[in-house]
């Protein structure tokens, strides 16, 4: 199990401490889920250099894994990031709901633009309490790899995690579901919870 500050920091031999004050929010009072990530960018340089930029507000997340395996938490585990974005309905993925919550995001759907009816559905989703809605930034963890995709935006893939990574990977959220009683059911690639490109950490493994 891991040793956390009053600070939220993880102290521990594998982890270097790299916090970036900029991409914290409120404050996260239970963590429900782990969300898996690939950053945009082939070098955590250009990472930390976002989360940083003074002409932009950054979004990020809690940990970030270079390719050569080594770990950095860029966040207070205790302070929520916006590392989900705009999510999916857990209902409408499942079915595991009642027939009128079903019949409401499947309205909600209907929307036009396509951009209209997911904002709609993500509002919809904010209002619910966990475990009726995925883990959302405001009750989770997110892991970014470093990983770009290159290539046209709308065709990209994104690079394989490295070995390192994955081996990384694996430890962190292990000691992060024994520390925070996380269920390994909970723990998911960005993709299958919110609105990212589908081969987002595709080969992340845990």
């Amino acid at each position: 199990m891991l040793y956390i500050t009053k600070d939220g920091l993880v102290d521990a031999t594998k982890i270097i401490i790299k916090i970036f004050p900029r991409i914290e929010r409120g404050t996260m009072n239970a963590v429900n889920g782990i969300v898996v990530h690939q950053t945009g960018a082939p070098m955590a340089s250009s990472t930390f250099h976002s989360y940083s930029d003074l002409k932009i507000t950054p979004n990020g997340a809690h940990f970030l894994i270079d390719k050569n395996g080594t770990i950095y938490q860029t966040a207070s585990l205790y302070r929520v990031t916006n590392h989900v974005g705009l999510m999916q309905s857990r209902c409408l993925n499942t079915k595991k709901c009642t027939p009128t919550e079903l019949k409401h995001a499947q309205i909600l759907m209907t929307k036009k633009p396509f951009i209209a009816a997911v904002e709609a559905l993500h509002k919809s989703e904010e209002q619910k309490i966990w475990p009726d809605r995925y883990p959302s930034n405001a009750d989770s963890i997110g892991i970014e790899c470093v990983g770009e995709a290159p290539g046209d935006p709308k065709k990209e893939v994104y690079v394989p995690l490295t070995d390192a990574q994955q081996d990384s990977l694996k430890w962190l959220i292990k000691e992060l579901v024994e520390t925070l009683g996380v269920s390994m059911q909970e723990v998911y690639r960005h993709p299958e919870i919110g609105r990212k490109n589908a081969t987002e950490a595709r080969t992340a493994q845990w």
